[in-house]
């Protein structure tokens, strides 16, 4: 199956605290269906010093969200946007933006 959301795309996030936010994708868990984008989702850890000399303190990371829950932002119309499929003339599969009909560059 091919992924309508990667690594390395803008997405934007449809609802929850965070919407209307932008960010990279860092990752896509596709067993879980689940993105981590960055600055988006922010969690916080505590953490205890493992090692003398070390300390703790409290680290703060992006946390998974659901792939229903952010749609891909088009380069060239710049909102965001379902994603379709489609064949190119040499055969290549590429994915098209379902608003203005181009073409989204694979990162």
């Amino acid at each position: 199956m091919a992924a309508k959301v990667r690594k390395n795309d803008t997405v934007q996030v449809l609802n929850g605290r965070d919407r209307g936010k932008q960010g990279k994708v860092l990752r896509v868990i596709p067993k879980e269906q689940r993105v981590v984008v960055e600055g988006v989702n922010i969690r916080k850890r505590h953490t205890r010093p493992r090692r003398q000399g070390e300390t703790g303190g409290i680290v703060e990371f992006p946390a998974p969200l659901h792939l229903s829950k952010v749609a891909v932002v088009c380069a060239k119309c710049g909102r965001a946007t379902r994603v379709g499929f489609r064949f190119l003339a040499d055969g290549t599969k590429v994915r098209y933006c379902k608003r203005c009909d181009e073409v989204i560059e694979n990162a």
